[in-house]
């Protein structure tokens, strides 16, 4: 590796002193990985002890460790929850044969490396890697430093959003917030806490433009043909639409929607379950968002100020196939290991088929998609409707209302019972009909048979995708709980013929059994 080579992004950073040097270490943590490489170079007084201190600290979640210089050890090894951190000075090495004497292959495997004159290495280090040169810049004053980030290989589309994020912290006045990482999910997007000096609190968002996958069909990546959002504009649109609803949809401080960033009000992390499962009051109110909005005249497309108005996708034939499918592509390889013939797999399409034609089409509304337990929130300081956060919804369709409900009710990640079902299903008819007397509660119970066991197919398919292709089996303990709720459904009369399929090329996927 050539360590002089010029980056593929560069991102030159002004600090006025080592607080603010320690900072941007702090910052640049966020976007560090296990098996990462950075290399520090600078005079001496430049702030590299500084940096490495503060980013090991950091990582360590302790801002007391000591962090002495490598000079004489030539390397330290510290234990972090992200993984193992190297830190390196290959000032005094002789030769790259060193290294191993030094058992630079064993340390340096999984862990985060940092090297201050990598350039000793030679061609023992990799070549995606973050640059980090640091200078006096006296000129600004005593203290000032002038820090030269360059991402190399991969690592510059990460340099290009941990940019791209500093800016719209500084541009929003959160840049002195404390960055604190919550959770991501089972998608790309990943979310993070900001705690303000002042005590305001807001929420980081960070979706980045989804690539384009291998063309599946009809010229067309999966996530096109199942209409799923390949940026944060659905998002912002329908998060604005909602909240003209009257409905409490997070409010946006500040977007980047280039690059996928978004500064959120923060709706605090009051839960609709509990440790007994579904709190009933807390599920009847979100029961009844989902009445209020089916029974509402919703537009198609969102006005977006200037831009073009943003059209909501429809849920048509070819989405809901196309999900269905994963069943058969995922599931049925790893839980029930038949070989299912091509012909078995056009039966299969041909009876989803026939079943959602006689459904997409009847009623549309929007299909928020992901309305279940982990994406809502309960807000008991607001009134009515408004107790009911809302905040996963950047994939709406225009659909049927029966969707919605059935994700809520039907919930992959805990167990709504019977009883429990029933009764919000009745309470969602009432609602309906309160504002529609001729609501056609028969009708709408096909529908959720339908489209529960649709939910149910899809969902054992992703979970099977997430674990095989994704490598995370948490997915896996859910399995069980989709299953019931999948026999429940294929119960209904109209799915006679797709059950008797399922019996013959899917056995096992009605036991309770992993």
């Amino acid at each position: 590796m050539a360590i002089s080579s010029e980056p593929r992004f560069a991102w030159r950073v002004e600090v006025d002193d080592e607080d603010a040097t320690a900072a941007l270490a702090r910052e640049l943590s966020h976007v560090l990985r296990p098996d990462d490489l950075v290399t520090l170079s600078g005079d001496l007084g430049a702030g590299k002890t500084t940096f490495a201190r503060a980013l090991i600290r950091e990582l360590a979640g302790d801002p007391a460790l000591e962090v002495p210089s490598p000079t004489f050890t030539l390397m330290q090894i510290y234990q972090t929850p992200l993984c193992p951190v190297v830190h390196a000075d290959l000032y005094r090495l002789k030769s790259e044969d060193e290294l191993a004497q030094l058992g630079w292959d064993e340390a340096a495997e999984g862990a985060l490396v940092m090297v201050e004159w990598a350039d000793r290495a030679g061609d023992q280090l990799p070549g995606d890697r973050l640059d980090v040169a640091l200078g006096l810049d006296l000129a600004r004053g005593p203290g000032a430093r002038a820090v030269t980030l360059g991402g190399h290989g991969s690592f510059a589309r990460r340099l290009a959003r941990a940019k791209a994020i500093h800016e719209l912290l500084a541009h929003s006045g959160w840049s002195k917030a404390e960055r604190r990482f919550m959770l991501g999910d089972a998608s790309s997007r990943a979310y993070e806490r900001l705690t303000h000096p002042d005590g305001g609190r807001a929420i980081l968002m960070i979706s980045p433009p989804r690539p384009d996958g291998p063309v599946i069909r009809f010229g067309k990546p999966y996530s096109g043909i199942a209409r799923l959002a390949e940026n944060i504009v659905p998002f912002v649109a329908m998060d604005e639409a909602l909240r003209a609803q009257s409905l409490s949809a997070p409010e946006i401080y500040a977007c980047d929607t280039t690059e996928g960033l978004a500064i959120l009000e923060d709706l605090g992390a009051e839960p609709v379950v509990d440790a007994n499962g579904p709190i009933p009051s807390c599920y009847a109110e979100a029961v009844a968002v989902l009445a209020a909005l089916h029974g509402r005249d919703l537009p198609d497309a969102i006005p977006a100020g200037a831009a073009p108005a943003y059209k909501i996708p429809v849920y048509d034939l070819e989405a809901l196939l196309i999900e269905v499918e994963l069943l058969v592509e995922w599931y049925v390889p790893a839980f029930a290991p038949l070989n299912v013939s091509s012909g078995a797999q056009a039966t299969f399409v041909s009876l989803w088929k026939s079943l959602l034609a006689q459904t997409v089409y009847d009623e549309r509304t929007w299909t928020l998609r992901d309305y279940h337990s982990p994406n809502l929130i309960w807000l008991p300081e607001r009134e009515g409707l408004r107790r009911v956060g809302v905040i996963d919804f950047q994939d709406c369709v225009m659909g049927h209302p029966a969707y919605d409900v059935v994700s809520l009710l039907q919930d992959a990640r805990v167990t709504v019972g019977d009883e429990l079902e029933l009764r919000l299903l009745s309470h969602y008819a009432r609602k309906r009909r309160e504002a529609d007397a001729g609501f056609d509660m028969a009708g709408f119970a096909r529908a959720y048979a339908v489209l529960g066991a649709q939910r149910a197919t899809k969902i054992l398919g992703i979970f099977a995708r997430l674990d095989k292709r994704d490598n995370k089996p948490q997915y896996l303990a859910h399995l069980p709980r989709v299953r019931r709720y999948l026999a429940k459904d294929l119960a209904h009369p109209v799915m006679a013929e797709l059950k008797a399929w399922y019996e013959t090329h899917a056995p096992g996927i009605f036991s309770d059994g992993a």
